[in-house]
């Protein structure tokens, strides 16, 4: 269970900036958010870079050993949540994608 602690680490920390960039306003076009541009944007590349890490590590875990349930957890979640920082963080790029109609 060793090997499998970072990418465990990396799911509990995904989830604790996404729940503050979603309480901060980021999400929501509406609104304007709590936080300035710049520490949004900082947030979700840093989300995503210790997401997608997580998911990767998950992966190489499993291939060195089964892939259980535990592992598949640990990387559909970091996978969602690497893909989720990516989409966020271009749509509040200035002039980036938006993300009008989801």
């Amino acid at each position: 269970m060793m090997k499998l602690s970072f990418p465990w680490l990396a799911l509990g920390l995904g989830l604790i900036i996404a729940l503050i960039l979603l309480l901060s306003g980021a999400v929501d076009p509406e609104s304007k958010p709590a936080l300035p541009l710049l520490t949004l944007l900082i947030m979700t590349e840093f989300g995503f870079f210790v997401t997608a890490i997580g998911a990767v590590g998950g992966v190489r875990t499993g291939l060195a050993r089964n892939f259980g349930v535990a592992v598949l957890t640990v990387i559909l979640g970091c996978g969602f949540l690497a893909i989720g920082f990516l989409w966020l963080g271009l749509s509040l790029w200035p002039g980036g994608y938006p993300v009008q109609g989801l």
